[in-house]
């Protein structure tokens, strides 16, 4: 996948088209991704002994990982993402500035 948990990413198609926020969690296997205040959705949850009360509560939910753009960390624009290899690691490179987004 071409994002990981704490990138900051763009959603480019959906209902919330040009939001954007930091992954929160990152599902490969389902191709899916977390995006904090992306895709919130209404939850149920029934009288618990941590919530006594019970309610609707508002979450997150995933989002497919081909609706989100990495955001570039130099102009905060989305960009695609490339590889290149530096001593011996594959690291993830953005495409429009060539700035390694692996720390």
């Amino acid at each position: 996948m071409h994002v990981k948990k704490g990138d900051k990413v763009m959603v480019i198609t959906g209902k919330d088209k040009g939001k954007t926020g930091t992954v929160l969690a990152a599902f490969p296997k389902k191709e899916r991704v977390l995006v904090e205040g992306v895709n919130i959705v209404k939850k149920h949850s029934k009288p618990s002994q941590a919530n006594p009360q019970g309610g609707i509560n508002d979450q997150e939910a995933a989002v497919h990982v081909s609706n989100v753009m990495l955001l570039d960390p130099k102009t905060n624009e989305p960009t695609r993402v490339g590889y290149k290899e530096v001593n011996g690691k594959k690291v993830r490179v953005a495409k429009k500035s060539g700035e390694a987004l692996d720390k």
